[in-house]
């Protein structure tokens, strides 16, 4: 894709499978890493604090360039930064295969299981998917610059979502309104409460806002936080919360890459005008809760239009101003134009490009041949196990088994994105960085610092700066540049 770096980050759930569990999640996911530290040794865990919830050891960064840490008991993985749609696939599925490896090692399979989707039936919790894009500085980072953002990832969800059984409790649902804090319910937003079956996206119902800076309680449709994690005064990072985890890898590529082409759509002054979006709050609710998937959406204008013509829209500008520049961009344009075409027709048309229709035509299959509602409690957990890293257990890996899912990469491509970083970004430079304290014997497994360590621990890394101990600091601020020399030079020297 052209002048674009991609990343993911990953919040995985975990199903510990014991009526009465000796253990709590939380636990089983500080034990899964530090066996992919401290026994696998994949990384080098962190020596310092990097924020109020991460102390020493709470994660670090692996020798793929990209980080695994836990936030808020959840295990969490961070893709190594990316320039195309393949490597940031291969590198989100290698995050996948990591973790589900520790899990065999440990002889875990019976009793715990990875699920990477963004919902907790039970408690209504949800943890993220959250999507990185760099951009100029010059990116028009305002309202108005940002409304035909808002208004493609409202309606975005149409491909995107991975789709999931009912709803929040909208009792849940909170809206910041100036410096009041108001249930959504006592807004009319969110509809009338009543449990809707099956709905196509899993974070809408948990999006409060359309944008705030923080992502915790107040989660928007465009995080505002400014941290580029490169050159200030050149780039900025968009950083979305609103995004499904995808299964498929159709799904992903094609999420990363429409976004990326509307991005460059708006910096260089080419987006589509007149489709900003009244509530895009509960638009993106309404959306995904429709039933009918007729998909209607009201515009400050006071027309209404479909979300399919929405994106239509969108395709048409990309196509009149993209196409031809490379590759994957005529990749992402092709695949676009198909999956929308076929969103007119029979949903089943989408199973293994479309999470949230794969899912759909398995629970409907279920349903016809069980003859059950659906409040019957095992779709709940038919909705999960798509989500399942296990691939002998996964619904999503028993579609591929039959042959109903395209492949974007390979098995072959993703065990080289565990252990190896992309050779075209600053990862690359990362990862030999990592590889480097590996071969040296890093004090990962010793976290408590000795006395001659308190004042600087042997390493601080960062993702635009580490320092390793009796050296100067390496600032990398160009996501573009490998820096792979210069570090080799610089930890030589």
């Amino acid at each position: 894709m052209l002048n674009r770096i991609f990343g993911l980050e990953t919040e995985y759930g975990l199903l510990v499978h014991q009526d009465r569990p000796e253990h709590s999640p939380t636990w089983f996911a500080h034990k899964l890493r530090d066996h992919i530290f401290n026994v696998q040794r994949r990384g080098v865990l962190d020596l310092h604090h990097r924020g109020h919830d991460e102390p020493p050891g709470n994660g670090g960064f692996l020798a793929n360039a990209g980080r695994i840490y836990l936030d808020m008991g959840h295990v969490e993985y961070a893709s190594p930064e990316c320039n195309s749609l393949t490597d940031v696939v291969a590198s989100d599925r290698a995050g996948d295969r990591m973790l589900q490896q520790a899990i065999n090692d440990l002889g875990w399979t019976d009793q715990v299981s990875l699920i990477k989707n963004n919902i907790d039936h039970e408690t209504d919790a949800t943890f993220g998917s959250h999507e990185n894009f760099l951009v100029t500085r010059r990116f028009p980072f305002s309202r108005r610059g940002l409304a035909p953002l808002v208004t493609f990832l409202v309606t975005r969800q149409i491909f995107t979502g991975s789709g999931r059984v009912g709803s929040a409790n909208p009792q849940d649902a909170w809206v910041q309104m100036d410096r009041l804090i108001v249930p959504r319910a006592a807004l009319g937003h969110g509809g009338s409460g009543a449990q809707v079956p099956f709905q196509i996206s899993q974070r809408a119902d948990h999006i409060m806002n359309d944008f705030f800076e923080w992502v915790q309680q107040n989660r928007a449709i465009v995080n505002t936080r400014d941290e580029p994690l490169a050159d200030p005064e050149q780039y900025r990072r968009i950083h979305l919360l609103l995004g499904d985890s995808n299964m498929a890898e159709y799904a992903t590529a094609l999420k990363l890459g429409t976004t990326g082409l509307v991005l460059q759509l708006i910096e260089e002054g080419h987006a589509p005008r007149g489709l900003d979006i009244r509530e895009p709050v509960e638009t993106l609710q309404e959306i995904s809760q429709d039933q009918e998937r007729q998909w209607v959406v009201r515009l400050e204008s006071g027309e209404t239009i479909s979300a399919t013509d929405i994106q239509e829209r969108f395709l048409a500008a990309a196509h009149a101003h993209c196409a031809g520049q490379d590759e994957e961009t005529d990749w992402v344009l092709a695949q676009w134009e198909a999956v929308l075409q076929d969103l007119r027709g029979d949903y089943a048309r989408l199973v293994g490009r479309v999470d949230w229709a794969s899912k759909l035509w398995l629970l409907e299959s279920y349903r016809e041949a069980e003859r059950v509602q659906w409040d019957d409690p095992m779709l709940k957990s038919l909705d999960l196990e798509y989500h399942n890293l296990n691939r002998d257990k996964s619904l999503y890996d028993g579609l591929a088994e039959e042959g109903r899912v395209p492949r974007l990469t390979t098995d072959k491509a993703i065990d080289l994105a565990a252990d190896h970083a992309p050779k075209n970004t600053r990862a690359f430079g990362r990862g030999e960085l990592v590889k480097h304290l590996l071969a040296c014997g890093s004090p990962s497994e010793s976290i408590e610092p000795k006395t001659d360590e308190r004042l600087f621990p042997a390493y601080v890394i960062n993702w635009s700066i580490f320092q390793v101990r009796g050296r100067m600091p390496f600032p990398m601020t160009d996501p573009f540049k490998t820096y792979v020399q210069e570090i080799r030079s610089h930890l030589a020297g």
